[in-house]
């Protein structure tokens, strides 16, 4: 198990969690900030050009998931962790792959009064033989306020909160402990999509509104925006496990077999695996079907039907490629049909 220990650069995350191994028995200390360090040394100059934040670093988010994998496979028991999380797709992406490892997290939030944490990070002396550095690490903290109150949103309805502005390193602790113990600090609902051990064959399902925007949904699990859809099972037609994909994620039984839009090969990246992606013409929803969408708390945390002008901004570029070959496809097919006087969508 993880306690991942989440909150504003300064909220004390830190202290807490060396005071929280003692607490937890067989519990051990990870900071991901060390992967982040390490890859400074490692990465090329213009790679970390490319970014402000280690966070921002692909490379070190997948590193994140291996080494608490790792530690945990080496140590077993409870792996503690303090590391500010404030963009949710990153939360998604660690997250997600630990789900996917069978690694449960309990998600704390510390959470001082502004006031008190302005006051904490003024008084922080990080390197006391270097001034500058210091001030560089406070102005850091301070920069990063905004976006944390930015955040909170997401954060305080994924995580336990503490509220630690009259508490001590120490007392945070117990608190933590306590709220490990009773199931207070709940185990985050994120599917545990199995981690892939080989290319895969998955089916996705477009479904359009009565102005033909396409719907999308919001995975907990990985980031970005997605197609309604999921991994073929062994001996399942692509068709129908794109069916059972859509009941299973929105609630949603579709009473014919959707046609077929997209046949694409995914290349292995790895970490991805990569492998076979169909995408299927699932018709046209009326309003009072879409009303009646269902969403999996663990697994979808929203839908939304968009123009191909706004799936440009919300689907990583693979999928935002293939979503317009599919509706070039859907077009052909809907010119075809009327020629034919086959109606389409009850047009």
């Amino acid at each position: 198990m993880i306690v991942w220990i989440n909150g504003a650069f300064g909220a004390g995350k830190t202290s807490a969690a060396c005071e929280l191994i003692d607490l937890i028995p067989n519990s051990t200390f990870y900071d991901p900030g060390l992967t982040g360090g390490g890859l400074r040394r490692l990465l090329p100059q213009k790679k970390l050009a490319e970014v402000t934040d280690f966070q921002d670093l692909p490379i070190w988010r997948r590193l994140v998931v291996d080494t608490a994998a790792a530690l945990l496979a080496e140590l077993s028991g409870v792996l503690v962790v303090p590391m500010t999380l404030l963009r949710q797709e990153y939360r998604d992406e660690i997250f997600g792959g630990l789900a996917s490892r069978r690694i449960p997290v309990r998600h704390v939030l510390l959470s001082p009064e502004e006031t008190i944490l302005r006051s904490r990070i003024a008084q922080r002396e990080e390197y006391a033989d270097d001034p500058q550095r210091s001030a560089r690490v406070r102005q850091w903290a301070f920069e990063h306020i905004e976006p944390y109150r930015a955040a909170l949103g997401w954060i305080t309805a994924d995580a336990h909160t503490i509220d630690t502005s009259a508490l001590t390193p120490y007392e945070t602790a117990e608190r933590i402990a306590e709220a490990v113990r009773t199931g207070e600090a709940r185990e985050c609902g994120i599917v545990q999509t199995p981690e892939p051990r080989a290319e895969t064959v998955a089916s996705g399902v477009l479904l359009f509104d009565e102005q033909d925007r396409v719907l999308l949904v919001d995975p907990t699990y990985k980031p970005g925006w997605e197609f309604p859809g999921g991994v073929v099972e062994p001996g399942e037609a692509p068709a129908q496990a794109g069916i059972r994909e859509v009941a299973e994620e929105l609630g949603l039984h579709l009473d014919t077999v959707p046609g077929l839009l997209v046949v694409d090969w995914e290349a292995p990246r790895p970490p991805a695996y990569g492998g076979l992606r169909f995408l299927f013409d699932g018709g046209r929803l009326r309003s009072e079907d879409a009303a009646r969408l269902l969403l999996p708390g663990s697994e979808l945390r929203g839908w939304r039907f968009v123009t191909e002008e706004e799936a440009a901004g919300l689907l990583p570029p693979t999928r935002f490629e293939r979503l317009r070959w599919a509706l070039r496809a859907r077009e052909r097919a809907t010119v075809l049909n009327l020629e034919a006087g086959v109606p389409v969508d009850g047009r």
